[in-house]
């Protein structure tokens, strides 16, 4: 690029989904959902029971083959490959039992099999077996996608206004700060958000996911919330026998340690589907489903997007069709693209980078100085 020269260097190759901080639209989108629809393979839409079991089969063969190793041969290693190999167990087992948590959500969603009574019962089983109350989590679940980016209807993951921020907010905005608050989001946040809801929809009065008669569920629901707890504490009853007979260390290896890798994915796996700088959320007095739905983005986790059976970066197309079965949301996110054109977000930088960044940059949501539309809220940082 010489003076008086030529300018002969090709433009060097775009890479959108490390520059996906330009907003989301926040306009209502040209299309509608039975427009969406119509651009995707009617197959997408088919349940195969026996694909679906396919799945599930083969995390539970890997699952019982790491545990078969992990019991069998790690307590005759020497000390220090042990020090290796559990590590390395825990890692991969939980990221397999990761695969059948999203089952389990999929069966939540009726998209495991045209059967409700199947989806429930293999929900119920997988979702207890890692201490999910299934029913309990399907139906506040299944109000979160119906009120997406609602800054008062949605139930997990809703951000605070500037003014609804605690006074330790400011103590936490630096860098030892957000690697402990990223560390206890990870490892505590799912059973407190269970149990005490923290960090999801605020209601007048205390909600707990283990609670019939809490304001998260409806009279017709009470009974199959008794249900899910029922099924917790038949587990939580199998592990004290266990303990009994192997010990609690076996327990806490071989059960424990995977099941807070599985709580710190499932976390951080929503957390950045719903928190992203370009993502707008809304106020009841602009927000509508189909942008609700559209505020989500799709994330690359590598080759975990395929343990995880594609929640991770098939996220947008699951908000628009949820009983869509994982198998087929590929070939659905391939084809809405087009049609969602900028509706559509995805982004592709690491997760580790993007989870610092957004807990760096989203701390809360207000609407753009001097906007006319107050009803729209972006995420800022400046305290």
């Amino acid at each position: 690029m010489g003076a008086g020269g030529r300018m002969s260097v090709p433009p060097s190759p775009k890479k959108p989904e490390f520059n996906s901080l330009k907003r989301v639209p926040y306009s209502k989108p040209p299309f509608t959902l039975s427009e969406i629809k119509k651009d995707i393979p009617p197959h997408c839409f088919q349940r195969s029971v026996l694909r679906s079991f396919s799945y599930l089969l083969y995390d539970f063969i890997l699952a019982s083959l790491f545990y078969h190793v992990a019991t069998n041969y790690f307590p005759n290693l020497p000390q220090p490959l042990s020090y290796v190999a559990w590590p390395l167990y825990w890692a991969m087992q939980g990221c397999i039992l990761t695969g059948v948590w999203v089952i389990a959500h999929e069966c939540g969603h009726h998209a495991f099999s045209d059967y409700q009574w199947l989806d429930d019962t293999v929900g119920l089983i997988l979702h207890s077996s890692l201490l999910v109350p299934y029913f309990s989590w399907k139906y506040s679940h299944r109000r979160h996608h119906s009120n997406t980016g609602s800054l008062e209807r949605d139930e997990v993951f809703v951000p605070k206004k500037k003014s609804g921020l605690r006074w330790w907010a400011k103590h936490f905005n630096n860098p030892p700060g957000r690697f402990l608050s990223i560390t206890i989001q990870l490892t505590l946040g799912w059973p407190l958000y269970l149990a005490f809801n923290v960090a999801g929809r605020p209601y007048d009065r205390f909600a707990c996911h283990y609670d019939p008669y809490g304001p998260i569920f409806s009279d017709r629901e009470r009974l199959q919330i008794y249900i899910s707890d029922a099924g917790v504490l038949a587990v939580a009853y199998a592990l004290y026998r266990l303990v009994l007979a192997k010990g609690v260390g076996w327990v806490i290896s071989v059960y424990g340690v995977p099941l807070l890798v599985v709580n710190a994915f499932l976390v951080m796996i929503t957390y950045l589907q719903h928190t992203h700088p370009s993502l707008p959320h809304y106020d009841s007095s602009e927000w509508d489903w189909m942008r609700g739905a559209l505020s989500t983005v799709d994330r690359d986790y590598g080759i975990l997007n395929k343990v995880f059976h594609n929640i991770t970066d098939t996220h947008v197309a699951h908000h628009l069709f949820s009983t869509m079965p994982h198998y087929h949301a590929m070939v659905a996110t391939k084809a809405i693209k087009p049609i969602l054109g900028e509706y559509y977000q995805f982004d592709g930088m690491p997760v580790y980078k993007a989870i610092w960044r957004e807990a760096k940059e989203c701390l809360y949501v207000e609407p753009d100085e001097g906007d006319k539309d107050k009803g729209v809220f972006w995420f800022r940082n400046k305290l």
